[in-house]
This record gives C-alpha cells, sequence and structure tokens, in this order.
C-alpha cells in the first residue's frame, strides 16, 4: 500500500482535530473528484513499517487529536493494510475516534468479509460516491448529498443504516 498524504492535525475530514491518512488508489474514478491524483495506486510512497510505527507515535502522542481519518483514494481498496493500521490506532489509543471515507455503500462494505472487517474498525463511515450533480458545499465533511456518515456500531446493533446527525 502507498500513501499519498499524512496530515497530522486537520479540522477537514471529521470533527474536532485529527490525523488524516490519504490511502493512495482508487477505481471509482467519480467525476469531479478533488482527487484525482490519489486514484494511482502507486501514487506517494510506501506506507512501510517504519512509516507506519511513526505515524502511530505522532498520533498516540498528541492529546490534541480527537481521531483519526482514513481517506483516499479509497482505503477499503486496501482492506488489509488498514485494518492492520487501524487495529494498532484502536491498541495505541482507544480513546481516539476513527472515520474513513469510501465510494463504496455500507451495505457493499458488510457484504464483504476484508471490507467488512476495516469498517468494524470504524466508528463513522462517510459513504457512497462522490456525484457531481448532488455537490452540495453546505454539508458537513462529504461532498454530495447521496453519501452518508454512518454510525457503524449503531447501524450494525439495528440492522439497518443509522446516520450521524450534527
Amino acid at each position: 500500500m502507498n500513501i499519498c498524504g499524512y496530515i497530522p492535525e486537520s479540522i477537514n475530514e471529521g470533527p474536532g482535530v485529527r490525523a488524516v491518512l490519504f490511502v493512495s488508489g482508487c477505481r471509482h474514478a467519480c467525476p469531479g473528484c478533488f482527487n484525482t491524483s490519489s486514484w494511482d495506486f502507486e501514487a506517494g510512497e510506501p506506507f512501510t513499517e517504519e512509516l507506519k510505527s511513526r505515524i502511530l507515535d505522532e498520533i498516540a502522542s498528541n492529546p490534541l487529536l480527537d481521531g483519526v481519518t482514513l481517506c483516499g483514494g479509497d482505503p477499503f481498496f486496501s482492506a488489509e493494510e488498514c485494518i492492520s493500521f487501524l487495529s494498532d490506532v484502536r491498541d495505541r489509543c482507544p480513546d481516539k475516534n476513527v472515520w474513513a471515507y469510501t465510494g463504496f455503500t455500507f451495505e457493499a462494505l458488510m457484504r464483504q468479509e476484508k471490507l467488512r472487517e476495516l469498517a468494524l474498525l470504524c466508528d463513522v463511515i462517510v459513504d457512497g460516491k462522490f456525484i457531481l450533480k448532488k455537490k452540495d458545499t453546505s454539508l458537513a465533511f462529504r461532498g454530495s448529498r447521496n453519501q452518508r456518515l454512518v454510525n457503524v456500531a449503531l447501524s450494525i446493533e439495528r440492522g439497518h443504516v443509522v446516520e450521524v446527525i450534527l
């Protein structure tokens, strides 16, 4: 897996101050995507164990962080590597919440074993492809009206998608 960016402190990809990892690679190719350079799976730099360890240390030692967000690209195309990373985040930083952005719907994630495993490590998933005709810059933390902020735990508990109300 490659990453095409890391922001140690951001306020744009979820509530509060967040560490944001941009995972390289996306096959959704949404017209109007704001980050087309992230579509290439070879973009950026390899997410080596050394880099992973450094980022985990930064996250664990930063008392200002409310959480961690996986963006892209689409982290669900690199599910196994992201599972490893988020498992370590959960072990070292149990107080941090986890968000992930994906072009897959939550329902699609639940149907595939590895995608489901990654989804279950998240507190909130911003799901759905970006649709240019539904672009709405007034929405919090998403770009088009079809995208949802899915509360993962409540959705699993209730058996249907439960959206986060901001």
